[in-house]
């Protein structure tokens, strides 16, 4: 009988023990239940961009991506209480990235002007045009001093759809080649070695590659056009396109916009 009552007595403590640890990991998991279910309401954001177009968004010395867009991007995540995900993309992919879902919006100096119908745009927001960058010794100075020389070109970006348009027909087929290349910095490698004698690009990207280049280069004063960037989405993802346009809009109201622009010498290039 003795032996029965302390088995009982035994079992009620071990009972309490377990209550008291079940209670103990039941808190632990409503705890951990609350974090997951605040970080889940934080919705992730992701923008697609070319990680070698600076100033609107590129890889810098320490391996962090910056830029305008990208900071421009990150404000509005934070009024909105979204997750930025920087997605640096193949520009060539932009659009099997944009309508398969694995980017949000291609925000990077992405132009609208031509691709109205294509993409769901936000209003514009920096005016922008194609230039031609040479080195400074090259003695080219003209448009009309670039026949017979090998002028690069981005693939699939906006200079290169200025120098396929029928307005610049005569002056792309005076180069000697037009050789396509994946990025920027490619680009001014092959200016640097010879292995061409221009660029075509977009003037905002010039300006920032010459100042940041020292004298080495210069930028012709003639246009090969003019365009405007907005962000862009998939046709039918207009929902969240208005909540950035607005986002920005606000942004514009209150300053902030143009701040962003100043920090990164676009100043004069925002459409305010």
């Amino acid at each position: 009988m003795k032996s029965i009552k302390a088995g009982r007595l035994l079992a009620a403590m071990l009972a309490g023990v377990m209550a008291v640890s079940f209670t103990a990991c039941g808190d632990d998991e409503i705890i951990n239940s609350s974090k997951d279910d605040s970080e889940k309401s934080m919705e992730k954001f992701i923008v697609g961009f070319d990680a070698a177009f600076p100033p609107y968004g590129y890889q810098d010395e320490n391996g962090e991506y910056v830029g305008f867009d990208l900071d421009l991007a990150a404000e509005v995540c934070k009024r909105n209480n979204w997750e930025l995900e920087k997605k640096p993309i193949d520009w060539d992919s932009k659009d099997m990235e944009l309508n398969s879902g694995a980017i949000n919006c291609i925000w990077n100096g992405f132009t609208m002007t031509g691709r109205e119908d294509k993409y769901a745009w936000t209003a514009p927001y920096v005016d922008n045009s194609q230039v031609i960058v040479v080195k400074s010794d090259s003695g080219i100075s003209t448009f009309a001093d670039l026949a017979g020389k090998s002028v690069a070109v981005q693939t699939d970006s906006s200079a290169e759809d200025a120098l396929e348009s029928e307005e610049n027909a005569d002056l792309k087929n005076s180069f000697s080649e037009l050789v396509i290349i994946g990025d920027y910095n490619s680009a001014f490698m092959n200016l640097d070695s010879g292995a061409v004698d221009a660029i075509a690009m977009d003037i905002g990207v010039a300006d920032y590659q010459i100042s940041s280049r020292g004298d080495q280069y210069i930028k012709l004063s003639e246009i090969l056009s003019e365009e405007q960037y907005a962000v862009g989405f998939a046709l039918d993802n207009t929902e969240l396109r208005d909540k950035v346009d607005s986002t920005l809009n606000d942004m514009r109201k209150d300053g902030t916009f143009e701040k962003i622009a100043e920090d990164w010498g676009l100043g004069n290039s925002i459409i305010k």
